[in-house]
């Protein structure tokens, strides 16, 4: 990461601190509920039934589109989609190379999401991942 990421994700830390002590700060809610219900095909999870990270790849606009949907009922934070991330849960998809590439993925997808809405909103808006 680079100084300046540092400096960006390090201001970023600051804002949400100072807001957690003046305000409630609302965070989205189930992401994979919301996954669910974009109906993605089996081709949309490349074969992969189920393994929502996969669509960070595939599918990166029903990703985004989930993002922008708490942002625009109002959430301050979203949570990356990469719960599932991880040595076990890839494992089952026999996809556990794929970690970093998915985690990256959906991190950026949630980075993207959260600068654009507080572009359009004029306030600050952040990624829990």
């Amino acid at each position: 990461m680079s100084g300046r990421a540092i400096t960006q994700v390090t201001e970023r830390a600051v804002a949400l601190r100072g807001a957690l002590t003046e305000r409630v700060v609302v965070a989205d809610g189930a992401m994979g509920t919301m996954l669910q219900a974009s109906e993605a095909t089996l081709a949309d999870f490349g074969g992969h039934e189920g393994c929502n990270e996969v669509l960070n790849v595939t599918r990166p606009d029903i990703v985004r589109a989930v993002h922008d949907a708490y942002f625009d009922a109002g959430a301050d934070c979203v949570t990356t989609n990469t719960f599932g991330a991880n040595l076990g849960n890839l494992s089952e998809y026999d996809i556990p190379e794929r970690i970093a590439e998915l985690s990256e993925a959906g991190a950026r997808l949630a980075r993207e999401a959260a600068d654009a809405s507080a572009a359009a909103v004029g306030r600050p808006r952040w990624v829990l991942g």
